[in-house]
């Protein structure tokens, strides 16, 4: 517990930290990297030249900043951070390296403002926050362990096929080179993939959402190639994984974690996703067919056109076999072969008013995933087509952000 003094203190900071928090930020990275270069082998360095990284950390120390006498109004975000710390195999001593360079880079940042006494409440926060984290990762990894076939740290698979979905969308089926069973999974979690990459001075994590139903002897991941353009490159593990991984080749994977699943309850399901962000949706729907579906299920995907469009015949499936579930697909730009088949539902974009159409029910539960202009754009149309904030919830690829209503809604 923090003195009343330091609570204060700390409180006293949060204008500081909204107006330099991103100078922060980046400044704590570079100092980290430029002394414990190791820790390249976990971060995710594309996040770091996008400057994902940086922002998500500079929002996560203004909430705790904010609510530092109130920590457990803040739960939700650390429980979801530190089940990526567990997938990542963030460990208790990465800490105090964190901690002596975040204080660093606030002396940086701020200079004299930065005084002693300021230094002071920050250094004894950090401590009070980081052993928050380092008991509930405890937690975590042990339950990792504990489960049936499970495991807490990296263990090695091996890809025993390789299947391509759509034009940028390959799935990777993994099994254990042990032979051994493998924990089951909620549908929408999420394994780390750990690469050595050829030529490559550092391994490389990603973070890969399951896109099969937990009920199988193996682990499924749908992987989009990130083509580059201009002002960004290609994506380095997308590509490694689509032109160099091969069924037969050897792989380390982290036991399934996240904290984006069902819930288990009997609202009705909306299933909203865009692009890549179809693989969590489609896990959550296959589990859905595998036990049995009880209360209508709405499926919608938004893809460029059918070229893109990874899952169409297995969501056809399922929506035969089962009367509660509808599917809907909206093309930005379908192609003539998509016209002549009717393979969409709607052209363009999806609008309130086509969902208003589609989800009659407003009480549903609604579970969105995608490129985040995507479900910026999608949660504002959610709201603006009346469905309850707080039945929304969404899942980022990457650092976490936090998607905003306009003044319009």
């Amino acid at each position: 517990m923090l003195d009343t003094k330091t609570i204060e203190i700390i409180k006293s900071t949060v204008p500081v930290l909204e107006k330099h928090g991103e100078d922060i930020t980046k400044t704590f990275y570079k100092l980290m990297f430029t002394n414990h270069p190791e820790l390249l082998n976990i971060f995710n360095h594309a996040n770091q030249k996008q400057g994902r990284q940086q922002k998500a950390l500079a929002n996560s120390v203004y909430a705790a900043a904010k609510y530092i006498d109130n920590l457990e109004a803040i739960l939700p975000v650390v429980t979801q951070i530190a089940h990526k710390h567990r997938s990542l195999g963030i460990k208790p001593e990465h800490y105090p390296i964190v901690g002596e360079h975040l204080i660093l880079a606030i002396k940086e940042v701020l200079k004299e403002a930065a005084t002693e006494e300021i230094i002071d409440a920050w250094t004894k926060a950090y401590g009070v926050i980081a052993d928050a984290f380092i008991g509930l990762e405890k937690s975590l990894y042990e339950d990792a362990a504990d489960k049936p076939g499970g495991w807490d740290d990296f263990r090695t698979f091996t890809v025993a096929k390789k299947v391509k979905e759509s034009d940028v969308i390959t799935s990777f089926y993994f099994t254990p080179d042990d032979r051994g069973n493998i924990s089951s999974y909620l549908p929408g979690q999420y394994i780390s993939v750990k690469l050595n990459i050829p030529g490559e001075d550092y391994t490389h994590i990603r973070q890969y959402s399951l896109s099969d139903s937990p009920e199988k002897s193996y682990y499924r991941i749908s992987v989009k190639k990130e083509e580059g353009h201009s002002e960004k490159p290609d994506g380095k593990v997308s590509s490694y994984l689509h032109n160099d991984l091969k069924e037969g080749d050897h792989i380390e994977i982290s036991a399934p974690a996240g904290e984006f699943v069902l819930d288990k309850m009997n609202n009705p399901v909306v299933l909203l996703s865009g692009g890549v962000g179809i693989t969590p949706m489609h896990s959550m729907l296959r589990h859905l067919d595998a036990t049995g579906v009880n209360h209508e299920t709405i499926f919608v995907h938004a893809a460029l056109n059918g070229n893109v469009h990874a899952f169409l015949g297995e969501v056809h499936e399922i929506e035969k076999r089962n009367s509660l579930v509808k599917t809907y697909f909206c093309y930005e730009s379908p192609t003539e072969q998509d016209i002549t088949e009717k393979t969409f539902s709607k052209e363009g974009y999806i609008t309130s008013d086509w969902l208003n159409t589609i989800v009659p029910n407003k009480d549903s539960m609604v579970y969105m995933c995608g490129p985040v202009p995507f479900m910026q754009a999608m949660y504002e149309t959610l709201l603006e087509a009346g469905f309850q904030k707080e039945n929304i919830r969404y899942e980022f690829f990457g650092p976490s952000m936090q998607l905003k209503e306009t003044q319009t809604v």
